[in-house]
């Protein structure tokens, strides 16, 4: 199936001109930004619900042209056969729950995909069977939010466009919701395209994140790269800079469960709070940049339950305060970003090469199933 995905777009704005060029087919798209950057208005104009005076370009999905202004096309978007959950979710309060999921079931069968056989698998995805009866009224935050995005799936989307996805939600929530999330990427497979001001999220989800700054595309990488860059750090570290690794649960005991990083578990062992799920489960893992202690020294008697070795693999400068990158020993992640003084560099001697500790408390860390 063709996922590539091809932006050329001016938008005028208030104060600027969404100006971009992208393409590309990952599967998992996020934009990155400060409010007000353009992020939301991009999305709205892929899905076909932005058009303004002098908007000009091209859209095209998968070889087919959404948006061409020379040859003036501009397809509607029941046309584009997409999903779009908005922020405010946009639930049809006088239907069910049931009734809202089935809302698309028309377009689902227009675009091939067996209306009962989505639904089923959606409702089993996002557990939504206990709520099929209910109305709208009666849902919390975080089921409006999943019924939102069963409503998106339940219409056979070729391409799932999802703006600040968890932003209306308190901490709590968001590490109930985030879990279905990571369900419906890897269950449905359907090409996404997120945007969101929360890194720990686009970390967990995407593939390849572009960060925009007065509409302009100022870099696109993997998201461990991107958020560790000197010119994007500062805006991830405004909302608490979390680096996200994947794991699988291996042992539970002694007011802990273990657990082995990596996708396929062979990394190194970390502790964490107890979590509740079995033994090869997988478990997405925050680990807040200022949370974590470097040491040069393997230390006894710490009431930080997680020592790991590890070697620098760059400094980065950013004013008051400096960005460590320490790749762990065993496995091929991501390095880890850790937040340091100039004056801990310096008396510690720290350096690209050098070989270190990691230091973590397991009630730091961040566990979502």
């Amino acid at each position: 199936m063709d996922t590539q995905l091809e932006i050329r777009l001016k938008v005028p704005l208030d104060q600027f001109v969404l100006d971009l060029e992208y393409a590309s087919a990952q599967p998992v798209i996020g934009v990155f930004g400060p409010s007000g950057c353009g992020k939301t208005t991009l999305l709205e104009t892929v899905a076909g619900i932005r058009r303004m005076a002098g908007m000009a370009g091209v859209i095209r999905f998968g070889g087919t042209d959404w948006l061409d202004s020379a040859r003036k096309v501009n397809l509607p978007p029941q046309q584009r056969d997409i999903g779009y959950v908005p922020q405010d979710h946009l639930l049809f309060p006088h239907l069910s729950v049931e009734k809202n999921l089935l809302a698309g079931q028309a377009r689902a069968i227009r675009s091939r995909h067996d209306p009962e056989a989505t639904f089923r698998d959606v409702t089993e995805t996002l557990h939504l069977e206990p709520l099929l009866g209910r109305t709208v009224a009666t849902l919390s935050g975080g089921e409006c939010q999943r019924v939102a995005l069963g409503r998106a799936l339940c219409s056979g989307p070729r391409l799932l466009l999802l703006d600040e996805p968890l932003a209306s939600l308190d901490i709590t929530l968001r590490r109930r919701v985030l879990p279905f999330l990571l369900k419906v990427r890897d269950r449905f497979r359907i090409p996404m395209l997120i945007v969101s001001h929360d890194p720990f999220e686009l970390q967990a989800l995407c593939s390849e994140v572009i960060a925009l700054r007065r509409g302009r595309i100022i870099a696109c990488e993997p998201p461990a790269r991107l958020f560790t860059r000197e010119d994007i750090y500062p805006m991830a570290a405004s909302q608490g800079f979390e680096n996200v690794l994947p794991s699988v649960v291996t042992a539970h005991g002694g007011h802990k469960t273990s657990v082995r990083l990596g996708e396929d578990g062979s990394g190194p062992e970390v502790n964490v709070l107890p979590v509740e799920v079995e033994p090869g489960e997988r478990l997405m893992l925050g680990f807040p940049a200022s949370d974590i202690l470097i040491a040069t020294a393997r230390f006894e008697g710490l009431s930080a339950r997680n020592i790991l070795p590890a070697v620098l693999t760059d400094i980065r400068p950013l004013g008051d305060r400096h960005i460590a990158l320490a790749r762990l020993e065993g496995g091929s992640l991501e390095p880890l970003a850790v937040e340091i003084t100039p004056d801990a560099v310096r008396e510690l001697g720290l350096r690209p090469g050098k070989s270190v500790y990691l230091l973590m408390k397991s009630s730091a860390i961040r566990a979502y199933s």
